[in-house]
């Protein structure tokens, strides 16, 4: 056979391979998509097809692990907002009202086009750029309030009137005496008495604010409380000996303002408490990153892709960021998942911290965002496990149970939990601290006016503080106790 034929024999079996191949791998998704085809023109009423492809995909990631999921193009763009900690906009977080009416602004954040323009916390959203959107679900104003930097919009508020009316005569409802029969006779107040001594209902005003959109930034490095300019202080207001630095999430930006807030500290401290309890994860490469300020060596965490074969490690590199003989707390709880787990894990079994709190939420696993259309939409594919430096498994399956090996447990003596006062008081103090223009009005609606700090009304932030300056106290030199 001539060298040319036999040249061709072997082209053509490699063509068919490769068609074979891909055949193998495009019917399945000829399937789908005659399916799609199929409803779309018999199907007996008028269908969405992007509704159904949504809800195809969804039906695929179903069948897998819980963190693997389609986004689709609007929640695609949010997403990528979150991970990269910006956005364009007018620098609100909005919320849905409870009875279905307009979009409620909950706070503008520090220092937006928003606060500027004069938004309040509680303000209501009825129209954007003249389109009544009063009765909008609240993606479609949201998306309405987006839009390219430099650009403005005008937004109509409905906003209740600050100042209330009440009669000033009050000496018809006087308190009764004390020495007096407690019943109330029936004929003591007449019906236009009360109704004239009642706060009158309050009224709403509208207000338009125009505001130029721009690029906000959101931060996930957060203080105990903001100074006179908004800025965060990180350090404990009722022990300035403290560090104090909260971490909300591990996005694209958390590295740099870690960076930033303990080159504020500069080692100038007794101890350090890292705050972790909420923080639902982020991306792997900023945990380690964060995880490699406090270390001068050791594993930090070891990621294993299918069959357990290891993908990744990350170890400490030489050098660290704080000072390796200050004491170190981290608190967690059991929202604090995935990167937050690396962090604690790491500092835990490589004896550089306390764990205190709750029990971790127990995510292991390594998601892979996976562009499709374009990148008008994503698959968020779970594609490896991660292992902490004792090589425990951190991941709680869906069977597991409270005592299979899972998440992050906090260190002997320092299990701390919260009943639902203590949440409440905890989660009003982080919004207080976090959004000025919204602790002025949260102060003005509540009946406490006392002023309580972190660790009084924080029993696990108590309990790190009161170790570390019990390891303070351990580690000081008689001489300079003296």
């Amino acid at each position: 056979m001539p060298p040319r034929n036999l040249n061709i024999i072997i082209i053509a079996a490699a063509i068919s391979l490769l068609c074979y191949a891909t055949h193998r791998r495009a019917r399945p998704a000829m399937i789908v998509g005659d399916a799609l085809n199929l409803i779309d023109s018999y199907y007996v009423d008028p269908v969405d097809s992007e509704a159904l492809l949504i809800a195809a995909m969804n039906g695929m990631t179903s069948t897998l692990d819980e963190n693997s999921e389609y986004i689709p193009g609007a929640a695609y763009e949010s997403f990528q907002d979150n991970i990269n900690q910006e956005f364009a906009g007018i620098g609100i977080y909005v919320e849905a009202t409870e009875d279905g009416g307009p979009v409620r602004v909950r706070t503008p954040l520090v220092g937006s086009p928003a606060l500027k323009a004069g938004f309040l916390p509680g303000d209501l959203i009825v129209k954007v750029d003249g389109e009544d959107v009063s009765k909008m679900p609240l993606p479609d104003v949201s998306n309405r309030l987006r839009g390219p930097v430099g650009t403005t919009v005008k937004i109509t508020v409905r906003r209740p009137e600050r100042t209330t009316e009440t009669n000033t005569d009050t000496a018809a409802v006087a308190e009764p005496d004390a020495d007096a029969d407690n019943t109330v006779d029936d004929n003591t107040v007449d019906d236009d008495q009360v109704a004239d001594n009642q706060v009158a209902e309050v009224p709403y005003e509208e207000k338009l604010l125009t505001v130029t959109r721009a690029r906000i930034e959101l931060e996930s490095v957060a203080g105990d409380y903001r100074d006179e300019h908004d800025h965060w202080v990180f350090r404990l207001r009722e022990d300035p000996t403290i560090g104090y630095i909260r971490l909300t999430s591990f996005g694209e930006k958390s590295t740099d303002e870690m960076k930033r807030a303990l080159a504020q500290l500069d080692n100038n401290f007794r101890g350090l408490v890292l705050d972790l309890r909420g923080n639902g994860g982020g991306l792997l490469h900023t945990a380690a990153d964060i995880s490699d300020m406090f270390l001068n060596a050791g594993n930090i965490v070891t990621t294993r892709t299918r069959g357990g074969v290891i993908e990744s490690r990350f170890d400490a590199e030489p050098g660290t960021l704080v000072d390796p003989k200050k004491p170190f707390a981290i608190l967690i709880d059991g929202n604090s998942a995935s990167a937050s787990e690396i962090v604690s894990a790491c500092m835990q079994d490589n004896h550089r911290a306390i764990v205190v709190g709750t029990r971790s939420y127990g995510k292991g696993t390594v998601q892979n965002i996976l562009p499709l259309q374009f990148g008008r939409s994503a698959l968020r594919l779970t594609v490896a496990r991660y292992y902490r430096p004792s090589g425990a498994n951190i991941h709680r399956t869906q069977d597991a149970t409270d005592d299979d090996e899972w998440g992050v447990t906090p260190d002997d003596g320092m299990i701390v939990e919260l009943d639902e006062e203590s949440l409440i008081k905890v989660a009003r103090r982080w919004t207080e601290a976090a959004y000025p223009a919204l602790a002025v009005e949260m102060m003005s609606e509540s009946d406490d006016s006392t002023v309580s700090t972190s660790t009084m009304i924080d029993p696990q932030l108590r309990r790190a503080v009161e170790t570390l300056k019990t390891q303070i106290e351990e580690t000081t030199p008689e001489s300079e106790a003296a």
